[in-house]
């Protein structure tokens, strides 16, 4: 009889576990569960929508009222080739009473590492470009993971960062912008906020950590910290047989980073998964299943990336 209740003990926090990954199918269908109520006051800055180049589940217009309706603060607009602070000017018009983030990402469609584009996107319509992405489908190290021969956009060479990677890490500085990693590796990702703190970079953030192709480890998560730099977590899908054990590896990372040092984001807004707040929501529900506290969860999900937006 012990060893049944100890079994017990030990299966219940797997079955909370499951039941938050399940909850993300119910989200998706468009059902206001506790995955969906999870993210009020929450601000996602990891969102892809419509207009793009590949198929995407909701545009950009139609997201922001759903995070307005699940009761969001705000989300940050991403799109791999276009810069999104234009459109996010045009979705605050549309759907007032939310915080709407834009950026630009640093692929070949704006000409890499490219200064000029950089600026033009911090002074465009109301100051919402905030994010500099370094490059993502295009970064050396993206092509390198994926075997791939193709152009690619490089940052560092001989483990020096190029001179047009530091005058962009210096206009982000002027204008108080992010620097995001993007999908370079871990060891030009450290080069680039070591440099970013010689030049008064406020707010850093490594992109997605965990996932291909930049698996940082923990060692380097806590170097980057260290650097004044946020680890961000992304949910994606957990309707993959993958989910429990991705979740498993974020929960001991963050406990080992520190919670004040993570950012919670979605990454959602491809067709067929779940729409961003709800499995944004779902990912939340997680992680609180993992023995997170409803305050570090909020930390992850409210605090942090209000401060690395620069929001009270």
């Amino acid at each position: 009889m012990k060893s049944i209740k100890h079994a017990l003990r030990l299966l219940a926090p797997l079955a909370l576990l499951w039941a938050a990954v399940a909850g993300a199918g119910v989200a998706q269908r468009g059902g206001t569960d506790a995955a969906a109520q999870a993210v009020a006051g929450t601000i996602d800055i990891h969102v892809h929508s419509d207009p793009d180049d590949r198929p995407r589940s909701i545009d950009a217009i139609d997201v922001a009222k759903l995070a307005r309706a699940r009761g969001m603060r705000g989300i940050v607009l991403k799109n791999h080739y276009d810069p999104t602070a234009g459109l996010a000017y045009i979705v605050r018009k549309e759907v007032p009473d939310l915080e709407v983030f834009g950026g630009i990402d640093l692929n070949l469609t704006v000409g890499g590492m490219n200064p000029a584009a950089v600026e033009h996107m911090a002074k465009v319509s109301g100051g919402w470009g905030r994010f500099v992405w370094m490059s993502t489908f295009d970064a050396e190290n993206q092509v390198r993971y994926s075997n791939e021969n193709r152009p690619f956009v490089r940052v560092a060479r001989n483990g020096e960062l190029l001179p047009e990677v530091k005058e962009v890490i210096a206009l982000i500085a002027k204008y108080g912008l992010v620097l995001a990693t993007g999908h370079v590796s871990p060891e030009e990702a450290l080069l680039l906020f070591r440099e970013g703190q010689r030049q008064g970079v406020q707010r850093m953030v490594v992109t997605h950590a965990m996932t291909a192709p930049v698996l940082m480890d923990i060692p380097q998560m806590q170097e980057a910290t260290k650097l004044g730099a946020f680890i961000e977590f992304v949910g994606g899908s957990l309707a993959g047989g993958d989910a429990a054990s991705r979740i498993d590896g974020f929960a001991e990372a963050i406990r080992k980073v520190g919670p004040e040092f993570c950012i919670l984001s979605s990454d959602l807004g491809q067709r067929g998964n779940a729409l961003p707040p709800d499995g944004f929501g779902a990912f939340l529900l997680a992680l609180r299943a993992k023995g997170f506290t409803q305050q570090e969860i909020d930390r992850m999900s409210k605090q942090n990336p209000a401060r690395l937006l620069g929001l009270p």
